[in-house]
């Protein structure tokens, strides 16, 4: 179904790209969310990627791709809006609606947030990508078009970095 509807966008089907995008809307605003943190700002970064991927769809090689390379546009369009607004924010405060779920304690959340804060971007980057947003290593490896050994290096350093400001495991 999925490739079947990219190869009629590609040939121009406005409706079958369309679908695509409603098929996975949630996961494309919360993720132009992280980076945005405001309503509006994600609906335009959305409003933007739609445009770009009606215009370059027939660059896409791999129809099965789809997805990551949309996500991948979506980043690349919040990281220009951010950089053009000079509020390169990255994904450092994000709502506490889209907050680690395994944590119920709102003080816990709070926290973790402000320690997360502390850390480079990149790292923030991976740690809100795979735990926040809960992608998978490779989708991550293919939303910030960096190698799967990256990813895992920046979660790891990041989750020790953590832990050595913390001063331990979170519930340890």
């Amino acid at each position: 179904m999925e490739t079947a509807l990219v190869k009629e966008a590609k040939k121009g089907n406005k409706e079958a790209l369309l679908n695509l995008i409603i098929a996975q809307k949630s996961d494309y605003y919360k993720l132009a969310f992280a980076y945005m943190k405001n309503e509006d700002c994600s609906v335009d970064a959305l409003q933007d990627m739609i445009v770009v991927l009606y215009d370059n769809i027939k660059k896409l090689t791999k129809n099965e791709a789809f997805y990551s390379w949309s996500k991948t546009i979506l980043v690349n369009i919040c990281k220009a809006k951010l950089k053009k607004n000079k509020r390169l924010m990255s994904l450092e405060e994000i709502k506490e609606d889209i907050a680690v779920e395994t944590i119920n304690n709102p003080e816990d959340k709070i926290f973790l947030d402000r320690y997360i804060s502390r850390l480079s971007i990149k790292h923030q980057e991976v740690i809100k990508l795979r735990y926040y947003l809960d992608y998978d290593y490779e989708s991550i490896s293919q939303i910030l078009k960096i190698p799967l050994g990256t990813v895992k290096s920046r979660l790891n350093a990041g989750i020790s970095k953590l832990r050595e400001a913390i001063g331990g495991d979170f519930y340890g």
